[in-house]
This record gives C-alpha cells, sequence and structure tokens, in this order.
C-alpha cells in the first residue's frame, strides 16, 4: 500500500504537514469535510502543495515527523 506524506497551503497562506494513504481523499476532506484537521477547517480553503510517496507507513511517518521539525523557510524549499 502507497503512503503519502504531503504538504498543504491554506488560505492564509500557512503550511500544514500531514500523512495519508489516500492523497486525493485526504485533501478532499481538509477543504470540506468535518473530518479534516481542525488547524486546516479554520482555514480553508487549502491547496496541495508537495508530496512524497512511501511504500511503508513507518517511513512516512518517520518523514512527516521530520519535516514538521522544518523550519517554514525550509518547508518551503520543498515546494
Amino acid at each position: 500500500m502507497q503512503h503519502f506524506v504531503y504538504i498543504l497551503q491554506c488560505k492564509d497562506k500557512t503550511l500544514y504537514v500531514g500523512c495519508t494513504n489516500n492523497l486525493e481523499k485526504r485533501v478532499k476532506q481538509h477543504n470540506e469535510s468535518k473530518r479534516g484537521a481542525h488547524y486546516t477547517k479554520i482555514r480553508r480553503p487549502v491547496v496541495l502543495k508537495y508530496f512524497e510517496e512511501f511504500k511503508t507507513l513507518s517511513k512516512a511517518r518517520a518523514r512527516e515527523t521530520e519535516i514538521k521539525r522544518f523550519s517554514r523557510k525550509e518547508k518551503l524549499s520543498l515546494l
């Protein structure tokens, strides 16, 4: 199964980092659903700006944690 780490840009230009096994569905949830993260619910719409694909959830989660520790400047350099 594929797993993705992704970066969204919110309406207020802030960045959100997440992990999922269904990228298209998750981005849609962030924009439309009550299931989206609270952070993005109040900053809609969000736009997918970046993603990486992994074969295992553990590798995706490790990368998500790594990216979340990045400064804004480092995150923007990925985009």
